[in-house]
């Protein structure tokens, strides 16, 4: 299984820079480039930022319904996390430790 990214270029430039090669970057066409990503069996994990999954959120919670694999990971952009967004992966955190696990400073 591969790991992959939806992104925009800054954040994709630091996806190339860690060896991930399946980078999309969205131009106009996001739900375009989702149906793509969906249709292919070999991405394990796709990462996601906020942003671009804001503008997916249907269509993102129907795949995570309906399907296991890939794994979506929402990720902040250049700009840090979008005020009052809830992440799919803290939110199963929360719900499966009873306490939110946050990076201490």
């Amino acid at each position: 299984m591969k790991l992959a990214t939806f992104c925009d270029r800054d954040t994709a430039t630091g996806f190339r820079l860690a060896g991930i090669k399946d980078v999309f970057i969205p131009e106009r066409n996001e739900r375009e480039i989702w149906n793509k990503i969906t249709a292919r069996s070999d991405i394990g994990i796709l990462f996601i930022t906020e942003k671009i999954s804001q503008s997916l959120d249907k269509y993102i919670r129907d795949f995570r319904l309906a399907n296991n694999v890939p794994i979506i990971v929402e990720i902040p952009d250049k700009k840090g996390r979008i005020k009052d967004h809830v992440d799919f992966v803290s939110h199963l955190t929360k719900k499966a430790v009873g306490v939110e696990v946050s990076k201490g400073r």
